[in-house]
């Protein structure tokens, strides 16, 4: 997992695919339509979607076996937990056509961000992840983007 301010993207990540990603994400407005946008066929995709915060044992942990996931907060504030995936038990099996795992959620959680407006956070296959996570004590509008690259594409 990498968190960071859209800006400093390049300090991580060189190349088309991302160059794509991260130039669609910070071209985005709050207002921006909820859809699914094409950005290079089946390979790199973006979900643009709004829900309500929830807390940890409402929302799911997952993990994706093919894409990498650039997670970004147009409205609102949510959190984020993450887990390596090799100490997890599986809750639902990988679907290969969602490209999803769900797992059992750990008591104790080794790592959590607080993502807003201008962050960023990537997710790679093997970091299983809670989003959609309350901040603060209620829980809260949140619009955000998941851009879904195929870690075929970025692969060295």
């Amino acid at each position: 997992m990498i968190i960071d301010r859209l800006e400093n993207w390049e300090t991580y990540f060189s190349g088309a695919a991302w160059k794509r990603a991260f130039d669609f994400l910070t071209s985005l407005k709050p207002d921006v339509e909820e859809k699914e946008y094409t950005l290079q066929g089946k390979d790199i995709f973006v979900r643009v979607m709004s829900y309500e915060t929830r807390l940890p044992n409402m929302a799911m942990l997952e993990a994706h076996q093919n894409y990498i996931d650039i997670q970004t907060v147009l409205i609102g504030t949510e959190g984020i937990e993450w887990f390596p995936i090799d100490t997890l038990q599986i809750k639902i099996p990988y679907n290969m056509e969602k490209d999803v795992a769900f797992y059992h959620r750990p008591r104790m959680c080794p790592a959590r961000v607080d993502a807003y407006p201008g962050t960023f956070v990537v997710l790679f296959p093997g970091d299983a992840h809670i989003p959609q996570l309350v901040v603060g004590d209620s829980t809260k509008l949140v619009k955000k983007a998941v851009v879904k690259i195929s870690g075929a594409l970025v692969k060295p």
